[in-house]
């Protein structure tokens, strides 16, 4: 809202324009196309009149759809938290497909929302760039920022991905995962030479310079194992298909030869 000369500017959603008493039912048919288009459409009033509808839109990043599709192979569900309307909201996750869609929510019920949704589905990660995501991302039992977001949402956030893509929160789950598996093979092998060996030392049968080859054999197994996850490849699949569809192609291309 705000005055431009004499005459005075409201620019807004309905909910704005009928708290100042102006009916956006005549453009409503406009609307609502624009917003099934995945557009979020914003009335204009002047002087207390409704002079027109404007329409903004997200562009959806390239790997969006992709990214999606891979987090769902990985057996985990979407949702989308935003203060968009229902259908421009909905009209997203269709093109995205993300499962689930929470529109119309304030700047202060992200929180609630992560909360609903840690009732209903346990663990979450809440994926956030801006100031009003910074609560949310507290709340959340993993926090991702985006590295080109808001001071404020990276220090709130327990990952912050360098780039600003959704590819970098699948990298992260994959790196997540081969990290744990690498904990529980050290583990393991922590226990399987000791579980092998302290009852062969209570009988007497381990010779002190034994135990000490056994357990430098144990610490080099666990530290080697733990090295080897330098080599774990945490791309995306899509990502590893197009590097390989790539040198397929450059490997079939043979250069013409020279005429003698």
């Amino acid at each position: 809202m705000a005055r431009v000369g004499s005459r005075l500017v409201v620019v807004g959603s309905r909910r704005l324009m009928q708290d100042q008493g102006i009916d956006p039912s005549p453009v409503e048919a406009q609307m609502r196309a624009l917003e099934e288009e995945a557009k979020t459409a914003m009335l204009v009033a002047v002087d207390g009149q409704l002079a027109g509808v404007i329409a903004v839109a997200d562009t959806l990043k390239d790997d969006s759809v992709l990214a999606i599709q891979e987090l769902h192979r990985m057996g985990l569900q979407t949702a989308m938290i935003t203060g968009d309307n229902r259908r421009t909201a909905e009209a997203i996750a269709r093109k995205v497909g993300i499962d689930h869609v929470l529109a119309e929510v304030l700047p202060d019920g992200k929180v609630a929302e992560v909360k609903e949704l840690q009732e209903r589905f346990g663990l979450v990660a809440f994926v956030g760039d801006g100031i009003n995501d910074a609560p949310a991302l507290t709340q959340a039992n993993v926090g991702i920022a985006i590295g080109t977001g808001t001071d404020i949402a990276i220090e709130a956030s327990d990952v912050t991905l360098v780039r600003g893509h959704l590819s970098g929160v699948v990298e992260a789950i994959y790196l997540s995962r081969a990290t744990f598996r690498k904990i529980k093979q050290n583990l393991f092998w922590a226990f399987f030479y000791n579980v092998a060996m302290i009852p062969l030392a209570i009988i007497g049968w381990m010779h002190p310079v034994l135990a000490e080859i056994a357990m430098a054999t144990s610490s080099i197994t666990v530290v080697t194992n733990a090295n080897r996850l330098r080599k774990v490849d945490i791309r995306p699949t899509y990502m590893r298909e197009e590097q390989a569809t790539a040198r397929a192609q450059q490997g079939a291309w043979q250069p013409a030869e020279r005429p003698t």
